[in-house]
């Protein structure tokens, strides 16, 4: 019963570890599109010859100012996709406030994860150890 107890255990945190590392990978390739959704912007498919080579020019992953007919405009090209997600300046302020917001949690997070690291549990063990077989009966 200690082996099937044990390989439970094992298969159990291996799928946990499974579903981390698959989260983490979509987050990061997504982040700039769902904070740019998030704040407003609007998905746009550039039809027009001028705004496609726009959006070719434009550096990927990074929010570019543009002026297009006398209006400035905040563009995150995609262009994988062939997409752009265009807004104007309180998108952009409400972009840049979500951003600061996700760095602070992904700070957080990792100074949490590396506090538990740190933890020296020593030779007690944490929970469940051999100290408290004396309550078995």
């Amino acid at each position: 019963m200690n082996l099937r107890l044990r390989s439970l255990i094992f298969m159990g945190a291996a799928a946990l570890l499974a579903l981390v590392a698959g989260c983490a990978s979509t987050d990061d390739a997504l982040s700039n599109d769902n904070l740019a959704v998030a704040a407003g912007f609007k998905v746009i498919t550039p039809a027009k010859p001028d705004q496609q080579a726009l959006l070719a020019k434009l550096p990927k992953d990074k929010v570019s100012p543009v002026t297009y007919k006398g209006t400035t405009y905040y563009v995150v090209p995609d262009s994988m996709n062939n997409l752009a997600y265009v807004g104007g300046a309180p998108q952009y302020e409400a972009y840049q406030r979500l951003r600061v917001q996700k760095q602070l949690s992904n700070n957080n997070l990792e100074a949490a994860q590396m506090n538990e690291d740190a933890m020296d549990w020593g030779a007690w063990g944490g929970w469940g150890a051999p100290a408290f077989v004396g309550f078995r009966r």
